[in-house]
């Protein structure tokens, strides 16, 4: 347990640097009010994981120790809409769309509810 905290712990450090790395980038080159720089890194984090993902059942991997440090880690740190991601990858293969489906619009709904009202509180 104390190895896999350590391990996340180090890879959600990386994840975040980087996080913060590509915002500063694509906000330097790309000014508009479209918030970019998340967009890009929710993108990337997305694509990151599914190679991730795709490379440990190619290579059958079954190391924890890679998976706490990449997956978990460097790409929760980098953006945990990969993890959002990846979950609803697993359900729509493993036949539970409807699942799916209500876990993605309640996600985004309630998500957006949750900033409004923390932002409503703090008023």
């Amino acid at each position: 347990m104390t190895r896999a905290i350590i391990l996340v712990g180090l890879g959600g450090g990386l994840g975040s640097i980087f996080r913060y790395l590509t915002s500063v980038v694509v906000t330097k080159y790309v000014q508009t009010t479209f918030p970019l720089g998340t967009f890009a890194v929710n993108i990337i984090g997305c694509l990151i994981v599914g190679i991730l993902l795709g490379l440990f059942e190619r290579q059958q991997l079954t190391n924890p120790d890679l998976k706490f440090l990449l997956i978990t880690g460097f790409c929760g740190g980098y953006t945990t809409f990969s993890a959002f991601a990846s979950e609803n990858i697993n359900l729509f293969q493993s036949g539970n769309s409807l699942t799916a489906f209500v876990y993605i619009a309640s996600s985004v709904l309630i998500s957006l509810f949750a900033v409004f009202i923390g932002i409503t509180l703090t008023k």
